[in-house]
């Protein structure tokens, strides 16, 4: 089952204020991006942060759980959380800053990547 298109603008909106935000489409589902990096999926209408350690320190109560299957288990955010658009642009903040920038693909010398 895919996520609709409004819930995805929902969390984009509440999580406005955490830096430059954006969603790309992948697979039906979705990656959420915070300064350039990947922090979040949402998949089936849920919302899936990246775990880090101050992410971890910050909510009250963790529920871990994988977006897709074969994924690495991620935050599963509750639905109070998502009403709740400080604390959860402050996750997204903690969470962007921990992780690190994506590695650019190098092209060879055929210029094919």
């Amino acid at each position: 089952m895919s996520s609709q298109q409004s819930t995805v603008d929902f969390i984009l909106d509440q999580i406005s204020e955490a830096g430059n935000v954006s969603a790309r489409k992948m697979f039906g589902e979705y990656g959420l991006y915070c300064d350039g990096k990947m922090v979040a999926l949402v998949c089936d209408d849920q919302l899936f942060v990246k775990p880090t350690i101050g992410g971890r320190s910050l909510l009250k109560t963790i529920t871990e759980a994988s977006p897709y299957p074969g994924a690495k288990p991620c935050f599963l955010i509750s639905a109070d959380l998502l009403e709740d658009r400080e604390a959860l642009t402050e996750l997204i903040k903690v969470t962007a800053k921990e992780l690190p920038l994506p590695v650019k693909k190098k092209k060879n010398s055929a210029g094919k990547k």
